[in-house]
């Protein structure tokens, strides 16, 4: 008996098999894409234009290669060509991306949000959720903390009028994009979406934030944003992949400013190591806010996360000046706005 097969045999070649020869050839054919045809080839991807083996072949292709800075700005271009826009220009000041989830500690990250939102920056934060078990993402707990969500980019430029801050999921912005960010349970391993998405800057907030969860992508990130003209932007590794300083490590701060790199190392304020929380949560965040109870950590890694933002957002600032304003910051915090 014969088993029908699972496939239909195409009589000519696709549109967009020429990009999975080019970087499926072997070691002597093999090249990477230049910006056009990286960004043409991702517009397929996003209109649904190829096979699901195609995309597959695509992306892993890309995992085994390591894709280029050239490469994911090309991405980058075609995801801000496809996905909603705001019918009117948002000002923003900060872009903050939030793709990770939090797994060994809480979310204290999300003060420094506040404490950059309440001294006057207009902070605009995008992230999905749902393709790692286990975590704690940034919808989640903002929602909890009672901190603006929003559902599309109306409902963003009024939080950010109201409260210098709003985030708003990738789903409601391009959803093929979050589509592609929830094979990683499918594929087993990252492809270059989870990196794309951290440099996606929708609202072009000429300071940026980008955490990484391997240091040797710190240079691709930069790579990627100086192709992207992205005027100031910090990449550095965060605890869990997230935009959150660990004070028990000293933090090699990779800083973009008009198109010149520079390291910054961040000492450890904490000299032993922190064990991990059971669960991730925020009522720690809220009692640490209100001054209910001290963590030594979580005051620390806010602080430290606020002066890293301060960096990008005030480029003429050195690390100290920063440091400093993170704890006035601090000291000056509406103690009543978690409530």
């Amino acid at each position: 008996m014969n088993t029908p097969s699972r496939f239909v045999h195409p009589a000519e070649e696709h549109p967009f098999a020429p990009y999975v020869r080019l970087l499926g050839k072997g070691k002597t054919g093999t090249r990477s894409l230049d910006r056009l045809e990286a960004s043409t080839a991702f517009g397929m991807i996003l209109r649904a234009e190829v096979e699901p083996v195609q995309l597959g072949a695509f992306l892993m292709l890309l995992r085994v290669k390591e894709e280029t800075g050239e490469e994911l700005a090309g991405f980058v271009d075609a995801c801000r060509l496809h996905m909603q826009q705001p019918e009117a220009a948002i000002n923003v000041d900060l872009d903050w991306s939030s793709y990770a989830g939090k797994r060994h500690q809480h979310p204290w990250y999300l003060l420094a949000m506040i404490l950059l939102a309440e001294a006057g920056y207009r902070v605009f934060v995008h992230g999905s959720d749902g393709h790692t078990a286990g975590r704690l993402y940034t919808e989640q707990a903002m929602s909890r903390l009672g901190l603006p969500v929003a559902a599309n980019w109306q409902e963003v430029s009024t939080q950010l009028d109201a409260a210098n801050l709003s985030y708003l999921p990738l789903r409601c912005f391009c959803p093929a994009l979050h589509e592609l960010m929830q094979l990683r349970p499918l594929l087993g391993l990252r492809s270059p979406v989870n990196t794309l998405t951290r440099m996606l800057n929708p609202l072009t907030a000429p300071a940026s934030l980008q955490s990484i969860f391997h240091p040797a992508y710190a240079n691709l990130h930069q790579e990627a944003d100086k192709h992207l003209g992205q005027p100031s932007a910090l990449v550095f590794k965060g605890d869990s992949g997230e935009i959150e300083l660990k004070p028990q490590a000293d933090t090699r701060l990779h800083r973009l400013r008009e198109g010149t790199s520079d390291t910054v190392i961040l000492p450890r304020s904490i000299p032993n190591k922190v064990a991990p929380v059971t669960q991730p949560d925020v009522a720690p965040l809220i009692a640490l806010w209100r001054g209910e109870t001290e963590d030594n950590y979580g005051l620390h890694a806010l602080l430290a996360t606020t002066a890293a933002a301060l960096l990008v957002l005030e480029p003429e600032w050195n690390l100290q000046d920063c440091q400093n304003r993170s704890q006035s910051l601090w000291a000056a915090r509406n103690t009543g706005r978690l409530d």
